[in-house]
């Protein structure tokens, strides 16, 4: 059982991205890392820290539900598509262990979901 994350457009042919819960989890906390903060200290993940605390355009995909929650708006879509790019470039640049390097390929993965629902005007879901 995992989580998958795809356009909301009808078609099960479009492009999705899929993690299991504990992999999903892992990107997350290193996106999170990259911004600067732990996500285990955040409201919603251990922590007491609140979400209004944190300034960062990929909070629609770090403070969500792993499934349910909501569809993003293509607008949050495209937010989060320029930072992550920014991450998955920098990450990248420093090279670094096989989960390093599976986090890039996952961010990727997603940054193609995110353009094909910015594109196609749709919401991303989560199941």
């Amino acid at each position: 059982m995992g989580l998958v994350l795809y356009p909301d457009d009808g078609d099960t042919g479009s492009p999705d991205v899929s993690w299991s819960y504990s992999g999903f989890a892992a990107f997350r906390e290193r996106l999170a890392e990259a911004e600067g903060f732990s996500l285990s200290e955040m409201q919603g993940f251990g922590g007491d820290r609140p979400w209004s605390e944190v300034r960062t355009a990929l909070e629609p995909v770090l403070d969500h539900p792993d499934d349910g929650g909501g569809d993003l708006s293509p607008a949050e879509c495209a937010s989060i598509l320029v930072r992550l790019e920014a991450i998955a470039d920098q990450w990248t640049r420093e090279g670094g262990d096989r989960l390093l390097r599976q986090h890039v390929e996952d961010a990727r993965r997603l940054a193609g979901v995110l353009r094909f629902c910015i594109g196609k005007d749709v919401p991303l879901a989560f199941l």
